[in-house]
């Protein structure tokens, strides 16, 4: 284990530091400008191959239920879809993010679909022994057969670009259809393989989270939790996907209250702000004559851009 998972993040330098946020992040919280007014009724669906949450559209004559297995189009090509449900709110999507669902998936093509997860694992074997034959740098992830396309995706990560186009030459000659490869980050590698993180339940982005948002430092720091990389990181070796959920409640939260390092006068002394508990609503602080007291947020007013201590 590296020595950035052994230590506090406060003794970390820069770079390590910037290593635990993702540095390849596609999802923007501003992608919806208001304007936009969601088609109804509204579908969010998971693609079966990777996890990849999806909102769709649907003809009512398809009447789809949760649990019903669909076609939709993706960026790859059409592929198999398992629906979640309704969606009620859609969070940060554009009309572009929208698809509509082809048809219903019959018994045919969920049979196709099992069929190919064993057509997928000899192209895994394959893949790797065609890449070290190439002597190239880098990590299968995942094998894809599109359902409706004569096509194979293969998945990978590396830690520099890779110059692959000899190696798609000699895996066009073994499958004889349509190849492609996609370069991968290391949470798009968590949200495909799945797995169980720290708190023992299934990874967020495999199993709960329909995006990989942006995960900062800050949000970690402002929820004032342990600065020790083993317990903030996950399985990826970046921040914990789990540390956006709570940050716009506690952002909110300290809009009311003083931040840390303010000084105030309070019972015949001058009070230094120490910490902020936004969920316990309480503020330590500590006094010039050595005292430290913890007080009810509500009693802090703010007059005028100065903070007192209401009695």
């Amino acid at each position: 284990m590296s020595e950035v998972f052994e230590n506090d993040i406060d003794q970390l330098d820069e770079k390590e530091l910037l290593s635990l946020e993702d540095d390849n992040n596609e999802y923007h919280d501003s992608a919806f400008d208001g304007k936009f007014v969601y088609p109804s009724p509204l579908y969010k669906v998971k693609l079966e191959y990777s996890s990849e949450g999806v909102y769709a559209t649907s003809k009512p004559e398809f009447d789809l239920q949760p649990g019903d297995y669909v076609i939709i189009p993706t960026r790859y090509g059409k592929d198999l879809a398992r629906v979640l449900g309704l969606s009620k709110e859609p969070i940060g999507i554009k009309p572009s993010e929208v698809v509509d669902v082809e048809r219903k998936a019959n018994q045919d093509d969920l049979v196709k679909y099992e069929s190919f997860k064993e057509k997928e694992e000899k192209a895994f074997k394959i893949f790797q022994e065609k890449v070290e034959a190439h002597h190239l740098e880098m990590k299968l992830i995942a094998t894809h057969y599109l359902l409706e396309e004569q096509k194979v995706i293969f998945f990978f990560s590396a830690d520099n670009r890779v110059d692959f186009r000899e190696l798609v030459k000699d895996l066009v000659s073994v499958f004889k259809m349509r190849i492609e490869l996609r370069q991968i980050g290391v949470r798009d590698e968590s949200r495909i393989t799945g797995g169980l993180g720290v708190c023992g339940r299934p990874y967020c982005c495999h199993a709960v989270s329909d995006r990989l948002r942006p995960v900062s430092i800050r949000m970690a720091k402002d929820q004032n939790l342990s600065l020790n990389s083993m317990k903030i990181s996950g399985q990826c070796g970046r921040l914990l996907c789990c540390l956006s959920y709570e940050f716009e409640c506690y952002t909110e939260a300290r809009k009311k209250l003083p931040t840390e390092g303010i000084r105030l006068f309070y019972d015949g002394t001058n009070f230094r702000v120490m910490e902020i508990n936004p969920l316990a609503a309480m503020v330590k602080m500590q006094g010039d004559d050595g005292r430290v007291l913890e007080v009810a947020a509500s009693r802090f007013v703010n007059k005028d851009g100065k903070w007192r201590i209401s009695d």
